[in-house]
This record gives structure tokens, sequence and C-alpha cells, in this order.
């Protein structure tokens, strides 16, 4: 169906909606859609509920029915890999399946993992929770209490946990304590430390965190009140409660500036190595970080890593790792040196701390190459690097004395394969150099194995393979390639191409190509899209009678060349992300693979402003467009919600900013006069990150100026759509449905 053809499908107006409005919109007047912002209001929730229903009814039936089955069948499979954390003598995972919709905290021996079928112990049920309190618990993680090496040599079990719990998956949350022991939640009446337990009353807990300091002492870090929070909703101070005493009588240790993104500490608890470490976030790439001496006594002082703001630093032991997003000067006159923006550098903290500057550079970017991650083990530090958006692995083994100007061995890690992604995590960065290795790629299911990192002169590791996902769709006959776009400005830009060869390499490339094709995307915070399996994107896509071919683009604004590839897309450079998207969706046009009206655009949170922008500034290069959890009004944006966290990557459309944000602010870029392609608009009533008005303004918009336009809004799922497997499959199976109802 060609999008002239759908242009007439209307949809009928909710009676609230004003008449059609006069577009583009002035974002100076009044704003015709502006109550569809009141989330939880009577008359919004109506619209949304309308809305739904005409989704149904245009999306759902018997294909609808069976992708949502096949989907569902991926979500809760029980041979999926169990991905665990090695805490003391247990292996802890967290597991959603048809028999635990909200899922379960479990937990098994490092030897029953190792077999086919662990015997897993149950820890904490989140559906027998949901139903005994009446509350729609989402896991949101666990902080285990480390003992002390004196609690180990007694024998001493790991008993304390903190767990994070959200209403409907929100990222607003609450914290209790656990006992691991005896598997429950330790009331406060018994002096367990509890952070907004009240949802019961009508709250649903605040944007924050507990931290463990030790067995009675925890880092705070919440809303206390008017004026304890930024902007952005998240917490303005750190606090130091100790059990047994009024959370408000905690002492603050520190509280940031009002206008600030937000704050947090925590203790490392490294035996000889104990730092306390508040972390004040000034905006999403500026930060400062402080070591805190004596702290909670009339004596605590605070001691700022004297970094760049744009630097992350972290601490292993005798280490101290800086990593740059910016160029930064160490010295002056002839002593001065410059590290590159992307590079990664050691230093021996105390010497550091002290007021030297002797740096080690552990990595230095390329044209072609960027970190993409480091994981320290006991004794050595494992890279990741990309490489023209393909990874390696690198071991680099500190000096034994810590001194500064001391070479650090290296060396390549000789895991993974053609356009896969290989990923390490330590199984005990204190006590072990083992570390959890997961290979996967698009048509390679993943796999889990672990090794021994090898020091200096010891053979290459030899994996020991744990678990294999299984296969969720037949890869014969697909291919996964990747290809190089030239943007608008001249910059190459790669991008991923997967799914039938026929349909990937056409024989003959200058006919019009008529594969029905995704393109996705995200382009922002320096996150890169690296290769990975999806049995969903497999089975609802990739094969079948009518398959598809599936694109991930690698555009500006993302990590994929470090910071300097993020960094080119940034506030008045944000068009060069959508030029680059756009170059991607004409070189798939050129090489004969599909055309525009078989060519469909998906994108979700940043990059459902980017799906937004391909849908009003280059309708012509697509046949649908999906736009899930989108920021769409530019001009409302850093008003709604964790909003103003986000002027750094946008900026601030209250200033003059607004003259370069309002030509990529979507809401305001419609035009009823123009032609669009069908799109289909997704959002959740729980996401407080980004605010669910934006795709319901933006689909009222389009209701109104008689386009072609599908909405639907789960009640749940906070910022990642869903709060358990069947939501996320009904919620995906839609997306299937209208991309195949409009392309193929």
């Amino acid at each position: 169906m060609s999008a002239e053809t759908t242009q007439t499908t209307r949809t009928p107006r909710s009676t609230a909606e004003p008449a059609a409005p006069v577009t583009p919109l002035d974002p100076q007047g009044p704003d015709p859609f502006g109550w569809l912002e009141d989330v939880s209001g009577a008359v919004a929730l109506d619209w949304v509920r309308a809305r739904n229903a005409e989704s149904h009814a245009r999306l759902g039936g018997e294909r609808s029915r069976a992708t949502e089955a096949a989907i569902l069948e991926v979500l809760d499979s029980d041979d999926r890999i169990p991905q665990v954390s090695r805490v003391g003598g247990h292996c802890y995972n967290f597991w959603r399946d048809a028999g635990h919709e909200r899922g379960v905290w479990r937990r098994t021996t490092p030897e029953s993992y190792r077999t086919d079928s662990p015997e897993w112990e149950t820890v904490l049920d989140l559906d027998a929770l949901a139903e005994d309190e009446g509350i729609s618990w989402v896991w949101h993680g666990a902080s285990l209490l480390r003992p002390t090496p004196e609690q180990l040599a007694a024998g001493e079990p790991w008993r304390r946990a903190l767990v994070d719990l959200s209403v409907g998956g929100s990222d607003a949350d609450v914290t209790c304590e656990f006992d691991l022991v005896e598997k429950r939640f330790v009331p406060a009446a018994e002096g367990g430390f509890e952070r907004d337990h009240a949802p019961e009353a009508g709250g649903g807990g605040a944007k924050g965190g507990l931290s463990w300091a030790d067995e009675d002492t925890v880092y705070v870090f919440t809303d206390f009140g008017p004026g304890t929070t930024t902007p952005s909703g998240y917490p303005r101070t750190v606090r130091l409660w100790r059990r047994g005493t009024p959370l408000d009588d905690a002492v603050e240790v520190y509280a940031g500036a009002p206008d600030d993104l937000g704050v947090s500490a925590h203790r490392s608890r490294t035996p000889g190595f104990e730092r306390d470490v508040v972390r004040r976030g000034i905006a999403f790439f500026a930060s400062e970080t402080f070591l805190v001496h004596d702290v909670g006594t009339p004596h605590q002082r605070l001691v700022r890593i004297d970094v760049p703001e744009s630097a992350e630093v972290g601490f292993h032991r005798e280490w101290l790792l800086v990593e740059l997003r910016d160029d930064w000067t160490v010295g002056d006159g002839d002593a001065a040196r410059t590290y590159a923006a992307g590079s990664l550098l050691a230093a021996p903290a105390d010497d550091f701390l002290a007021g030297s500057r002797e740096l080690t550079v552990l990595f230095a970017p390329t044209p072609s190459t960027s970190l993409a991650g480091a994981t320290w083990t006991r004794h050595h530090l494992v890279v990741t690097v990309l490489e023209d958006v393909v990874n390696t692995l690198h071991v680099l083994t500190p000096p034994t004395d810590a001194a500064a100007g001391v070479a650090w061995e290296r060396r390549e890690l000789p895991l993974g394969g053609h356009l896969q992604t290989v990923t390490t995590r330590a199984v005990d960065p204190l006590e072990s150099d083992d570390v959890w290795v997961t290979t996967t790629g698009y048509l390679t299911p993943a796999t889990l194995a672990t090794a021994t990192v090898p020091g200096p002169g010891d053979p290459d590791p030899e994996p020991e393979a744990l678990k294999s996902a299984p296969a969720f769709f037949d890869p014969e006959g697909l291919v996964a390639d990747q290809h190089v776009a030239t943007s608008a400005d001249g910059t190459r830009v790669p991008y991923f191409v997967v799914g039938r060869e026929d349909l990937v390499r056409p024989a003959d490339p200058s006919a019009p190509g008529t594969a029905p094709t995704l393109l996705y995307g995200y382009g922002g915070f320096e996150i890169p899209l690296l290769p990975g399996y999806s049995g969903t994107v497999g089975r609802a896509w990739l094969t079948g009678p009518d398959a598809g071919v599936y694109v991930v683009a690698n555009i500006r604004g993302g990590g994929e060349y470090g910071p300097s590839w993020h960094q080119a897309a940034l506030r008045e450079h944000r068009h060069r992300a959508y030029e680059d998207f756009a170059a991607v969706a004409r070189d798939l046009v050129a090489r004969g693979i599909t055309s525009p009206r078989h060519l469909g655009v998906q994108g979700g949170s940043n990059g459902g402003l980017l799906a937004g922008n391909m849908l009003t500034r280059h309708p012509e290069l697509f046949g649908a467009v999906v736009i899930q959890v989108p920021l769409l009004d530019m001009k409302r944006y850093s008003h709604l919600l964790a909003g103003a966290s986000w002027t750094a990557e946008y900026g601030d459309p209250d200033t003059d900013d607004w003259e370069f944000i309002r030509t990529f602010s979507p809401y305001h870029l419609v035009d009823a006069a123009r032609d669009y392609p069908p799109v289909l608009l997704t959002t959740s009533t729980k996401d407080d990150r980004v605010h669910p008005g934006h795709a319901r303004k933006m689909a009222a918009l389009l209701h109104a100026a008689g386009k072609d336009v599908t909405y639907y809004e789960n009640v749940e799922g906070g910022h990642g759509g869903a709060a358990n497997n069947a939501q996320a499959a009904h919620m995906s199976a839609l997306a299937w449905t209208f991309l195949r109802d409009r392309l193929t």
C-alpha cells in the first residue's frame, strides 16, 4: 500500500480535540493539545483509551496475534541464557517467563550454574509480592553488601541487600533492605533501611537510591522535600543515614547547585583501599567527583579530583583511571602535554591526589577506533576497542609497584568473530582474574563463557563455554553485511544490513528495490549500536514468506567513534545526525535493496526524535514510520519530567538556542499541506523520563491534520514501554504488524 493511498485513511477525532489547527504550530502561541500533558487526567486518559481501541481495530487480527505469540515465546523461553552476578558462594539472576510475569530473583551455586539445568532457589518472587501488596512492582535491581574480610574469615554469609522496586516501571522507585539469609525484607520497625516506601499511600517513590557504606550505614540520595531535587527530578543532596535513626536526621554530606543534574555517593570497600566518593552531575556529560575524608564527622572534608568536568574517573585499588571526552592539556609551557579526547589515562591515585600529573596513556583514539569500555579484574584491565564499529579486546596489566611512568603490559585477547560483539564482565574484581565473556552477532545466538585473563607471558585463554542461547529463527540463506554511506557534508557513515542474501545483495542493483526494509537508529548520548542477536527481529521480520531486511545505522550523535562522533551532532549540529540517517536511506535505494515506499524507519526515545524528524524533514524517503517513547515537542521538552537534564545534548529552548532547536522539533514541523507516510506512535503512561505528552500531542496533531496516524499507549512500563514480557510482546507485535501492512 503506497503512502499516497494510505493518506485517505482517517482516524476519527476525539471530541476533546479542536478543529484542525493552523500548521506549522506557533511555538509562542497556545498549544492546542497541551491538555494531553496531564498524564493521568480523566479527559486525557479517555483520549488514550479511544486511540488504543482504534489501534487494536486497525492492527489486531490473526496475523498480529500470531506475531505476538511468536515474540512472547522468545521472551518467555526457558532456554535463554540466565545472566548472573557471582556474589560469594552464589550466582544471582533475575528472571521473567510465562510462570513469572513480573519476575523472580533467584540464586544457585556456581557448580549448579554450570549444568544444563541449574537448581534455582527463589530469593524474592515479585508476582507474589505484587499480589500480596496490591502494587504493580517492577524490578529495578539490587545492591549486595560484601562482608568484611574478618566476617568472611569467620564464615559469616552475605546477608544484606538493598532492593530497588518501581511502581509500574517508572524511573521513580523505592529501596528496601532485604535479608538474603532469611529471604525477607527487613522492616523499619526492626531497623531496616526503607526509602520512600509509600506507594500504598498514593506515591510512587522518588528518583534516587541508597548505597552501602557499612552494615549499619547507607548513603541516601532522594527527594527530601522542596529544594532537595533538581529541575530534572533527581536528588540534589547526599546524606549519611545511620541504622536506627530517622531518615530526616541523616547527616548531609554534600549538596549540589539548584540547577545541577543530580548527585550520588558510594563507598569503595576494597580492603586497604576504602574510599568514600561523591559524584556531582552538573549536566549530562559534565560532572565533578570528590573523595570524602572523615565522612559524617565534624572534621569532614571533600577533595575534588582535578580533572576536566567532561571526564569520567574511576578507582581500582591503587589506580586512578581518567576517560576524556575533550582534549586535556596538562602542565605549562614546554612541559605541557595534551591528551586527546577519547583517551583513557591512568595514574597512581595517591600520587595524582598529591599533585603529580604523570599519566600513562592506556588508549588513544584514531580516526577509525574508539574506546567502548573497560573492565577491571584483580590484576588486569580488559579494554574493549571499536574499530569501524567492530570490537576487539585488549588486556592491560599495570606495573606491580604503581610507579608513575612505568610501562603497562599490553596484549590483544583473541575472542569473537566477523561482525560479532564480545563483552566482558569481571566475575569478582576484588579476588579473581576471571571474566564472563558474552559473544553475539546478528545471526549468531549469544554464548556465555568464562575465561581467565592472562598475564604477561601466559598463553592465550581457552574460554570455558557455559551457556548458549537457542536459535529462534533459521539463519539459512541470511547474511549480515556492513556498508558505508556518504552524508551531506562528505562524512562516511557505516551501517549494518541483515536479511536474505537475495534481498541484501540484489543481482541487479540498478533495478528498483522492492524488499520491505526497516531502518533503525538512535544517534545520541554517545551510545553505539553494535551487532547483536534478536530472536524477535528474526521471527517477526527476517524470515517467512514476506521476509524483510533489517538495517542499523551508526550515525553521528552515537558513540561508534568516541566522543568526537557524539559531539559532531550536538545542539546546533543536530542536523548532521538526521543528514547521516537520510544518507543511509538513500544508499539503501542506490544499492537496489529497497525503495522509499518499501522503506520504514523506527526509533525510540532519542531515536524517537530521530524518527520524528525523518517523518517531518524527509517524508519522501519512507513508506512508514514507527516512533516509540519519543521526544517531539522540543519547545517544551526541558519542562517535562527529566527533560531539563538533556539541554547539553539539544540546547535550551528558553534561550536563543530555540533558533536551531526549532529546526528539529517535529511537533512544530508538521505541515498539514504536506504528504506524510503512515506513522505509528507508542508510549507508556508510566514513563516518567520522557513525558508521554510528546507522543500524545504529536498523534493528536497529525489526526487533526488528517494524516494516517496510529497511536497506542501502554498503561505501565516506564521508559522501556512495558512492565512485563506480555506487554512487551504486544507492543512489539503492533509495530511489526504496522510495518508489514505498510511496507509489503
